[in-house]
């Protein structure tokens, strides 16, 4: 392939990057950031796809189950909060094919060659994910309110909920940009973050940990979503009890875990 031809295959990278010697970090990441976003807005299909699949799933579970499991209408104000959960999960999956393929369309061997750093290429994944999934949250509880959800929470308790949902989309937009970096293929990605998207569905997002069988209360009770869902829906409507400890800790523990694997798995992706 000629150089001409490289210059083809990557247009938006090639406009986007800073090209001057010693660009500073600041610089750098916001460029990068800049990239993420046009991309997305490139594939608005997935855009859309991760609000709407997540707002569909609400509306299945109020109107269709939520007769069965709340006979007075109130399940609603239940389902929300994991919903906000799930509509994070499915919109920082998209981050897991976006890394693959540039591991594998050799975009990250391009950015070796420039004066940069290499985990910014990573940062502006994540940050542009993040962003892009805090305005979907905002859609989320706008139909929510559409169709019944009463949040009856203080200002202090919106700033509350505000902060753990965005470091809860940090901490699995991170897992995320990992399983993009291991995967083989950005299909493979895909396939493999389907575990993380799993979570939720066993979990007290839809329904309490105490109606589940007792060989799965185990496993729904000390998993990751339940004290997260569990903490924002105490916030928002004030039911249930807060679990602030275990939902900081799991949130807080994932984006490290994900940061010394990015840290050994980069490089050798970078010199590959």
């Amino acid at each position: 392939m000629t150089s001409t031809d490289l210059m083809h295959t990557a247009p938006a990278t090639r406009s986007t990057l800073p090209d001057r010697t010693g660009a500073g970090p600041l610089a750098t990441a916001r460029a990068f950031v800049r990239r993420s976003v046009r991309q997305s807005l490139r594939d608005g299909e997935s855009l859309v796809m991760a609000i709407v699949l997540p707002v569909m799933l609400m509306l299945l579970f109020t109107f269709v189950f939520g007769g069965a499991i709340e006979p007075d209408g109130g399940y609603v104000t239940y389902v929300v909060p994991g919903t906000i959960l799930l509509c994070a999960g499915f919109g920082a999956s998209s981050v897991a094919v976006a890394v693959s393929r540039d591991v594998t369309s050799g975009a990250m061997g391009r950015f070796r060659t420039l004066p940069i750093a290499s985990p910014l290429v990573l940062v502006g994944h994540v940050v542009a994910s993040v962003l892009r999934n805090l305005m979907a949250t905002v859609i989320v509880i706008g139909v929510g309110m559409a169709i019944g959800f009463r949040p009856t929470a203080s200002p202090m308790e919106w700033l509350g909920a505000a902060a753990l949902v965005a470091l809860y989309i940090l901490a699995i937009t991170c897992l995320f940009a990992v399983i993009g970096l291991v995967a083989g293929s950005p299909e493979n990605a895909n396939g493999y973050g389907f575990v993380l998207l799993f979570l939720p569905y066993v979990s007290s997002a839809f329904v309490p940990v105490s109606t589940m069988p007792t060989w799965m209360t185990g496993f729904a009770e000390h998993q990751p979503i339940t004290p997260i869902t569990e903490t924002l829906r105490y916030l928002l409507t004030g039911v249930g009890q807060a679990s602030w400890p275990a939902a900081l800790a799991w949130c807080l523990g994932a984006v490290v875990l994900a940061g010394i694997l990015a840290a050994v798995l980069l490089p050798r992706k970078l010199r590959g």
